[in-house]
């Protein structure tokens, strides 16, 4: 089992940096999980968009829109993964979520998410 907890969300003006944290638990550690990702799950949307994967080896996808703006990384000896937010937009407001495929056992793991909200 693993459990994951985001955080570092928060209310935000447009061009500002956050950077988002999502703590990892459990039996397993992050570097032998095959993807750690964060998804995003904007206002009035029931379904959440991949944002950002990384994998052990530390191979790393942004999301084509968000290229140059987001960065994911890892830190295996805290069994944490990040999102780091740059010259954030009104567009980037939702609730982002940390998951782990851990599809060599067959299972994902969610957190519960941390707001990020854009305003001006």
């Amino acid at each position: 089992q693993v459990q994951l907890v985001e955080s570092g969300g928060g209310l935000v003006q447009p061009g500002s940096s956050l950077r988002l944290s999502c703590v990892a638990s459990g039996s397993r550690s992050i570097s032998t999980i095959k993807i750690m990702a964060w998804y995003q799950q904007s206002p009035g949307e029931e379904q959440r968009y991949p944002v950002a994967t990384i994998t052990p080896d530390g191979s790393t996808i942004v999301g084509g829109s968000l290229k140059g703006r987001f960065t994911i990384s890892r830190d295996d000896a805290k069994n944490t993964i990040y999102l780091q937010m740059n010259n954030v937009k009104p567009e980037d407001t939702a609730v982002y979520y940390c998951k782990a495929d851990d599809r060599d056992y067959g299972r994902e793991y969610w957190g519960r998410g941390t707001q990020v909200t854009v305003w001006s």
